[in-house]
């Protein structure tokens, strides 16, 4: 199975061509930019690179959220047109998942924790584990203040190991736990093609939306404006 993978959730830009034996290909970029710039001319120069064509894939697995909201629109949106176009099966992996599998399983004890700032010391974050080879989501992808995280994770009384936007709240988790050395904060596409690879496709590629986990700023002001949501609902829920 050849495995397309792409992750624009976050300022990483990150693709990959893989097999379920091995990565043939990454681009990865680190920089401040629009992801809609630079996510085509990644994937051309992949192909290119790998002397593969986009009709030569099985499968496309897509970084589906949370994160940025734009990033993970551009890698939504790109992944079900191809899948689409091409008729390819599309898998859609946690955002926070692809960061947690970085940490090896010859490595991990207790639980790994990825971390996203979501800012106002609020972050985009769950809990997983390595089980038997397969990476599980043991405490469910969440958007919530970090104060109120970490004694939930306290209170599992397992060991904890940090990965992703450590540095930002660094004092905060090494009372905790351990950090991940920086090297294993980047999503990494090979790792997505991976995961993506053990994944059921999803059933219906229309359907398929991003996985957010909070209201935008313009969805918080209009339920402001229209406490009732008299009729709206199904709009507000697509956004």
């Amino acid at each position: 199975m050849l495995v397309l993978a792409i992750d624009t959730s976050n300022q990483a830009l990150t693709v990959a061509l893989a097999t379920e034996q091995q990565s043939l290909g990454t681009v990865t970029l680190n920089v401040k930019q629009t992801h809609s710039d630079g996510l085509m001319p990644a994937l051309e120069y992949l192909f290119a690179a790998t002397k593969k064509q986009p009709s030569d894939i099985d499968r496309v697995a897509v970084a589906q959220g949370p994160g940025s909201y734009t990033g993970i629109r551009i890698a939504v949106t790109t992944a079900k047109t191809l899948a689409w176009t091409l008729n390819k099966q599309l898998v859609g992996i946690s955002s926070l998942a692809v960061v947690a599998s970085n940490w090896p399983a010859d490595q991990a004890n207790g639980l790994i924790v990825p971390l996203f700032d979501a800012r106002r010391n609020a972050v985009f974050t769950g809990a997983y584990q390595w089980q038997q080879g397969r990476l599980v989501n043991v405490l469910a992808d969440r958007h919530m203040a970090l104060a109120e995280w970490l004694p939930q994770l306290a209170a599992t009384k397992q060991p904890l190991t940090f990965v992703g936007d450590t540095a930002v709240f660094n004092d905060q988790l090494i009372k905790l736990g351990e950090i991940a050395p920086a090297s294993f904060d980047l999503p990494q596409a090979s790792r997505l093609a991976s995961l993506g690879a053990q994944a059921t496709p999803v059933a219906d590629i229309h359907s398929f939306v991003p996985t957010y986990l909070r209201m935008t700023e313009a969805e918080v002001n209009w339920l402001k404006q229209h406490p009732d949501n008299e009729g709206h609902e199904p709009y507000v829920e697509e956004i």
